[in-house]
């Protein structure tokens, strides 16, 4: 295994040997690989959201959360005192429960 001041003294030796263009498609490359990580970190992991966030979503009040919350109707997690809920589970929800145009059409 290198040592930190060998891998430090390769790194030198490899950015002294560069040229600029070299240098700049491999920033080029480097970016694109950062930015696309960060794209796949972000989708993977869960929107959370506040109470006050998924009232304002849902335009709903707060008792009526409180409602969907103990009922079972939205899936919740507390968090010390604090409620929050998956924005994908809010989502998912909402779909599930979609009511289609021709039940919605009246008579």
């Amino acid at each position: 295994m290198l040592e930190w001041w060998q891998l430090k003294f390769a790194l030198l030796k490899f950015l002294n040997n560069m040229n600029n263009k070299k240098w700049n498609e491999c920033m080029f490359v480097i970016q694109k690989v950062v930015r696309e990580e960060i794209q796949n970190f972000q989708k993977s992991q869960p929107n959370w959201m506040r109470s006050s966030q998924v009232r304002e979503m849902l335009s709903i009040s707060d008792s009526t959360l409180q409602t969907l919350r103990i009922n079972g109707t939205i899936p919740a997690y507390k968090l010390g005192a604090t409620w929050v809920y998956k924005q994908d589970e809010i989502i998912a929800v909402l779909e599930a429960n979609r009511i289609g145009r021709k039940e919605t059409e009246h008579v």
